[in-house]
């Protein structure tokens, strides 16, 4: 499914007790989504089923954090992220994110299951000047994947001028 979605600038909120709950297959395609994923989305379920998560992408969002986190998933660990979302309308909304591989019986990865919640506003006031220099990095190189590692480097040597892992720097916002 092809579609160009210009933001708004228009920001959605999830209330205080909401959970979004997604599931991927190995490729990141939606195998499942609850009902406030579907409202916050503004996709209906068949819209997402089979889709990629990334569909939902907002541009202002470092491909670099995506990285982290496909790489975090296939070492079969746990990561934890701020993440803007777009919706179908243009729309957005911030989310801490918890990503999980899913395993079967022998411990292989089989698929991804995330749960997200409402983020503290002043965690998010924090992340996106960080977010803002890493999408600048981003953009400053003419071929996206030399951008994503550039700015991929770039947080890295964040977390390192800092003293600290990428999961001690996200929960310490």
């Amino acid at each position: 499914m092809t579609r160009t979605i210009r933001p708004t600038g228009v920001e959605d909120f999830l209330g205080e007790e909401e959970l979004i709950v997604s599931k991927t297959d190995l490729k990141g395609r939606i195998t499942y989504a609850n009902d406030v994923f579907i409202r916050m989305a503004k996709y209906s379920y068949a819209e997402l089923m089979g889709e990629p998560h990334s569909m939902i992408r907002h541009p202002d969002m470092p491909r670099c954090v995506f990285k982290l986190l496909w790489d975090t998933l296939q070492s079969k660990q746990e990561i934890f992220a701020y993440v803007v979302n777009l919706a179908k309308d243009g729309s957005h909304y911030w989310v801490f994110a918890h990503v999980t591989p899913t395993f079967d019986e022998r411990g292989n990865i089989v698929g991804y299951h995330s749960n997200r919640r409402k983020p503290d506003p002043a965690q998010i006031e924090r992340i996106k000047p960080i977010y803002k220099t890493l999408c600048a990095e981003e953009a400053r190189h003419a071929n996206a994947k030399d951008g994503m590692h550039a700015s991929f480097d770039a947080m890295v040597g964040l977390l390192k001028q800092q003293g600290v892992g990428y999961d001690e720097f996200v929960l310490s916002l």
